[in-house]
């Protein structure tokens, strides 16, 4: 196995792809970095404070954060599914995070990054992603497994609009829209179950690698 070794997680909402990326860092002892925690973050801080200007003031929270301290708060509710898809489209707001991303990176060479435009944008180049890893999922299955992540406090009818309606938002947006690379590797977690997916996903690198 090199030592080091960069991949990129990409996938629709709630399409598995954070369970994905946190058994292969753990198994392969990298650095997991959640790019949707931060916006989910960013949208946290918005909803909490209502800044009169959103940029300047996600600039200044954002210049000096403890990721660390972020993978600890809870940033799944529906009130965030809800407004970090519109804040995730807004060219500047992007450039905030993939800026904090890129800080969190450089000094890394043994890194798992999750999101929506990893391979396609943040590992795109300097650093390049040495693998690439897209997750779906079929939308009755994401809409059940939201539904219980979230206790069931939400109906299960309106999880599955609001995941439908972030994919189509992703898919469609102009700056980093969610896509496919050519050389990643498809990972259907709605016919794969978490034991499967990650052999899968080690076979894969042990292929490549070994």
């Amino acid at each position: 196995m090199k030592k080091s070794l960069i991949i990129a997680c990409d996938g629709e909402a709630a399409s598995g792809k954070s369970t994905g990326a946190k058994l292969i860092s753990k198994k392969y002892k990298l650095l997991l970095i959640n790019s949707g925690l931060l916006y989910r973050y960013a949208s946290k801080l918005i909803i909490d404070h209502n800044p009169k200007n959103q940029i300047q003031f996600l600039k200044r929270k954002f210049n000096k954060i403890n990721y660390k301290n972020i993978t600890k708060l809870n940033l799944h509710n529906q009130k965030i599914d809800e407004h970090v898809g519109p804040l995730a489209k807004i060219k500047s707001v992007r450039l905030i995070m993939q800026n904090t991303q890129k800080k969190l990176i450089k000094n890394n060479n043994r890194i798992c990054v999750e999101g929506r435009d990893i391979a396609s944008n943040i590992l795109k180049k300097n650093p390049k992603y040495d693998l690439a890893f897209y997750f779906k999922c079929n939308l009755k299955k994401a809409s059940y497994r939201r539904w219980k992540d979230q206790n069931k406090k939400i109906p299960l009818k309106e999880i599955k609009k609001s995941l439908k309606k972030r994919t189509i938002m992703d898919k469609k947006r102009t700056h980093s829209p969610l896509k496919k690379v050519k050389d990643a590797y498809l990972i259907r977690t709605d016919i794969l179950n978490k034991k499967m997916m990650l052999k899968k996903m080690s076979d894969i690198i042990e292929k490549k690698f070994n």
